[in-house]
């Protein structure tokens, strides 16, 4: 399964696609240090760094599985103005050209739950037509990190459009069934790396969910875990949310320990051996802003086992390293 992603910031959604089953043919990013930890993690993926509205993907056409991206959010943050198609920053409408240039099966995009509001209904509708009209059938919904085993509630919508003729056997992945970590089962291992006495304790009462961490912009948001309100629920599970420590708490600490950037890595479901390149504060906004791998995982699934059911229906038979997938993702 052939993959373009855009939007590929430090690799969150292009690490779970590729867990998922998807080879990443290009990844096209603008911030420099965001391309460098893309190579460093995975030297052999081709990154393309440039503006994203200066590639095309027309040499690909009818050779792609998959596109898939988060484009820019601030248009529709509630932390921002929310101008929606009236910012410079949204990139829908490139998205939509390059789906229009390569024509991949399908398309899966990621956004903030903003995008749901009433406010941008008319403009949801009219992406929703856009691709309907390339011959897309489209499925716009809620997902939650928390249900996919991460202690955090990040709730992102989520955008897929597949060709008519794999649309019907599409399912939305349903997420664990058991309850999601707490803070301190995820953290506890790197809390107490430097033999801190006081790990025990505050993992048990560091038994919630976190709020979604908040990566901020160039202009705006440090190396901190968010707003007021976000650093409140912090302080609630025993952290220190007014910014990131360089390491863990020693052994003789007290008070509320700091998250490193490592922490907050682990948060977001990275695996704990990606590395982030850049000083702290561009690093954290990388982690901030990425889409969570075991989310990105669980959908790409469900679009694979879509791609590969219509396969089946259409040959009767498919090679059996391919039906071994099949068994595996179902």
């Amino acid at each position: 399964m052939r993959s373009i992603e855009i939007c590929a910031g430090a690799g969150g959604q292009a690490l779970g696609l590729e867990q998922a089953g998807f080879e990443h043919i290009s990844l096209i990013e603008i911030d420099p240090l965001a391309c460098a930890t893309l190579r460093k993690n995975r030297p052999h993926w081709n990154v393309i760094e440039g503006d994203l509205k200066e590639y095309s993907a027309g040499q690909y056409a009818g050779t792609v599985d998959l596109l898939a991206g988060g484009v820019p959010c601030p248009p529709f943050s509630v932390a921002g103005k929310q101008l929606g198609r009236e910012d410079e920053r949204d990139l829908f409408p490139e998205a939509i050209r390059i789906v229009r240039e390569c024509l991949p099966n399908a398309v899966m995009l990621e956004n903030v739950r903003g995008l749901f509001d009433p406010k941008f209904s008319e403009y949801r509708s009219s992406i929703i037509e856009q691709f309907e009209l390339l011959g897309y059938v489209c499925f716009w919904d809620m997902v939650n990190a928390a249900h996919f085993g991460l202690p955090q509630q990040r709730p992102r919508t989520i955008l897929v459009a597949l060709k008519r003729d794999y649309a019907r056997f599409f399912v939305w992945p349903r997420g664990l069934l058991a309850p999601p970590p707490s803070v301190g089962q995820v953290l506890y291992k790197e809390m107490a790396s430097n033999g801190w006495v006081g790990a025990n304790e505050w993992q048990q009462n560091a038994n919630g969910l976190a709020p979604a961490l908040v990566g901020g912009s160039k202009k705006h948001g440090g190396a901190d875990l968010g707003p007021t309100r976000a650093r409140a629920a912090w302080v609630k599970l025993g952290v220190n949310g007014s910014s990131l420590a360089d390491d863990p708490p020693p052994r003789d600490f007290v008070g509320a320990p700091k998250l490193t950037l490592k922490m907050a890595a682990l948060i977001q479901g990275f695996p704990a051996d990606w590395e982030f390149v850049g000083k702290k504060t561009p690093a954290y906004r990388q982690v901030g802003n990425a889409f969570p791998p075991p989310v990105a995982k669980a959908v790409g699934t469900s679009i694979i086992n879509a791609l590969l059911e219509k396969t089946v229906e259409q040959f009767g038979q498919i090679e059996p390293y391919c039906a071994r997938r099949v068994e595996h993702w179902t």
